[in-house]
């Protein structure tokens, strides 16, 4: 049979298969849009469904506690290649400098400043407590896409998405930590395209940042950096969610409005809620993320420490049901284990915002 009729079933199928010499140039470029037309959506039905797909690359040991993380190490390493490396690239015993952030009855804080890559400087309010017996734990309160130190400690929040959540923190006991990163959207796009060319990404880079920050932490003998856990508000959540496995002296985790069914939230758009593939947020794509570093496979990655996971229902970057999926699939790790309460799900009627008593009692529990 002739090629042709092989591709036409044995039917006529119109002007397609006609010699080019006889179409006009306007039929040329029909035929240009409808096969670039059919070509986009054939590739993008392959790689959505590979980013769908099961992963292969885990081989999790629920025997007992250092069966299990054993068999997860090799993971993290892959998880921190991800990211990207900065180890060689790192400034030697940096010149910290200090500023004052506030000083009163309730807390005293200030900024911390040390360059901690060539020409890069780390910028971070560490604050303490007034009244506090011994010496504090540590919580990082990482800050998300558009906001800033000021918003964790409860200025320029007029929505109040952050409830000064800072506050109760250190009323509560703890020193707090907050980091500043690259927050708007089309400045963290720009960055992330330089980082790709160089094989790493930004997310990565401000992990290691964050790496630099903790080395000094313990440097100092007013806070209790052993005993060290990490925060932080959508963006600061992505960063709680994606550091916390490379960062073995996090103790304990709480992500509010970040943790989600990662593969839907990427790459299948939903009314329901708002998909990374049809907005312009370039920094939010991680070459290799997908599909072996699910929410769930990162929080494997946290465990057996202990994780909490803050989700409002009303909340458009997550449809909660689906939400909801992903999370049996997270704590089933720890119920494996034996040690299911230190998984904690804190899903409440709100939005995108911070639920500061439920972390204050989880941080509480756990450091």
């Amino acid at each position: 049979m002739a090629l042709r009729d092989q591709l036409a079933g044995g039917t006529a199928v119109g002007f397609f298969f006609d010699d080019v010499a006889s179409k006009t140039p306007d039929r040329i470029r029909q035929e240009l849009d409808n096969y670039q037309n059919l070509y986009k959506n054939e590739l993008e039905t392959y790689l959505v469904s590979r980013c769908m797909s099961e992963s292969t690359a885990w081989n999790r040991d629920y025997s007992s506690l250092p069966a299990y993380e054993t068999s997860v190490a090799l993971n993290r390493e892959a998880w921190r290649d991800v990211l990207g490396r900065f180890d060689g690239d790192g400034v030697a015993s940096p010149e910290v400098t200090t500023r004052p952030f506030h000083d009163g009855e309730d807390y005293c804080a200030e900024w911390v400043d040390f360059e901690f890559l060539p020409g890069v400087v780390s910028r971070a309010v560490v604050a303490l407590p007034k009244s506090v017996e011994g010496i504090p734990p540590v919580i990082v309160c990482q800050h998300g896409i558009g906001s800033s130190p000021f918003h964790v400690f409860g200025y320029i929040d007029s929505q109040g998405l952050y409830g000064a959540y800072a506050i109760p923190l250190l009323e509560a006991g703890f020193a707090v930590v907050a980091p500043v990163n690259r927050t708007a959207v089309p400045g963290r796009n720009r960055l992330e395209r330089l980082a790709h060319l160089n094989g790493v990404t930004l997310v990565g880079l401000e992990c290691f940042k964050l790496e630099k920050l903790i080395d000094y932490l313990n440097t100092r003998d007013d806070m209790d950096a052993s005993r060290l856990g990490m925060s932080g508000l959508s963006l600061g959540g992505l960063a709680t969610l994606l550091f916390t496995p490379a960062i073995d002296r996090i103790k304990a985790a709480c992500s509010a409005a970040w943790f989600n069914h990662r593969k839907k939230k990427m790459v299948v758009p939903d009314p329901r809620y708002s998909c990374f593939l049809e907005t312009t947020e370039e920094h939010a794509f991680i070459p290799g993320w997908l599909p072996d570093f699910s929410d769930s496979d990162l929080v494997s990655l946290i465990c057996p420490r202990p994780f909490m996971a803050q989700v409002g229902k009303a909340d458009g970057i997550a449809w909660w049901p689906f939400v909801l999926e992903e999370w049996e699939q997270a704590k089933l790790h720890y119920e494996k284990l034996g040690i299911g309460d230190r998984a904690e799900l804190c899903l409440h009627d709100s939005g995108h915002e911070v639920i500061p008593s439920r972390m204050v009692k989880f941080f509480g529990k756990w450091l």
